[in-house]
């Protein structure tokens, strides 16, 4: 044998074994896994599911176990691109949003459907048209959470299938064509004008409501005072002629008591003589009116006249 020959095939045979030796500790390496937090390896021996790995360190058989799946248990986003929806009455509108949802069964999250993140965002999509095609434009900006809740619960009756959970589904946006938009603000200013003016006329009418308040209550606090102003003057009237009434009715008795004691009689006659003699000095004057006797001389006639002799006649017969 030529010796020449055997020196290149013991070089090629040590590095076969060379290489082999390097991927036997690939593997090696390979076949020892350090499992993040709230992540989940899915394990196939042999082509065929094993186990799962949760949390911590795991050694795996080489060139038998091989890690198929990692799945990440945290909560995630997946961005709904837009999409043209028709409402209900014939309007194009661009819709896009958002979808949070997570992990809940790694196993089926693998093996259940290929791509959950994909058929997740198409459920989406296709489940917003529907909804949007039962109502108008003009509610489809109004019932955001009424597509959320339907996106969600679609979802969530999928997800069982596919492992995961959706939490929650936002709409993002929902844009309709430009001419619709200009509509909208045009309404949209119309509404607000008319709201102002309904203010103003409300305003104005709850001035003059305010101001005819205002003239009734000074109305009647004007006719409550003329009223308590005129009782006022009535009650001191009545109290002045009660007064007089009562002073007259002292002097007269006063005068009673007179005439019947000694020598009232006398003094009396000779105060109402003084009284008839100063009216004669009256009756130059003109204007002047004073009832006479028909016989000015004869002051005994005008005694009589008055009752004065007649009083102390009766006073003589009684004593």
């Amino acid at each position: 044998m030529d010796i020449q020959n055997i020196a290149p095939m013991d070089g090629l045979v040590m590095i076969i074994w060379g290489v082999l030796f390097l991927i036997l500790i690939i593997k090696f390496f390979q076949s020892i896994r350090l499992v993040p937090t709230k992540s989940a390896y899915i394990v196939e021996r042999l082509g065929k599911y094993h186990c799962t790995l949760e949390a911590g360190f795991h050694a795996l058989l080489p060139f038998i176990d091989r890690v198929a799946y990692i799945q990440d248990l945290k909560e995630e986003t997946i961005d709904v691109p837009p999409q043209e929806c028709f409402s209900k009455d014939e309007v194009n509108v661009e819709v896009d949003g958002v979808i949070y949802i997570s992990v809940t069964d790694p196993v089926k999250a693998s093996y259940g459907i290929t791509d959950y993140r994909f058929a997740a965002m198409q459920l989406a999509q296709t489940t917003t048209r529907s909804v949007i095609g039962t109502l108008e434009l003009d509610r489809t900006f109004e019932e955001r959470d009424l597509i959320s809740a339907k996106v969600v619960e679609v979802l969530d009756a999928a997800g069982d299938t596919w492992g995961i959970r959706v939490h929650r589904y936002e709409i993002k946006n929902i844009s309709p064509p430009q001419t619709v938009k200009n509509a909208m603000e045009m309404q949209v200013n119309a509404e607000r004008e008319r709201r102002a003016i309904l203010a103003k006329s409300e305003g104005d009418k709850q001035s003059l409501i305010n101001r005819s308040e205002g003239i009734k209550r000074e109305t009647i606090n004007v006719s409550e005072g003329e009223k308590q102003r005129r009782i006022n003057a009535a009650e001191g009237k009545a109290s002045e002629i009660l007064a007089l009434a009562r002073a007259t009715s002292e002097s007269i008795t006063k005068v009673a008591q007179v005439i019947n004691q000694d020598g009232g009689q006398q003094a009396l006659e000779m105060q109402l003589s003084e009284q008839y003699l100063a009216q004669f000095k009256g009756l130059s004057k003109a204007n002047n009116k004073v009832i006479l006797p028909a016989n000015l001389m004869d002051y005994q006639q005008w005694m009589d006249s008055i009752g004065l002799n007649s009083i102390a006649n009766q006073r003589k017969k009684s004593g």
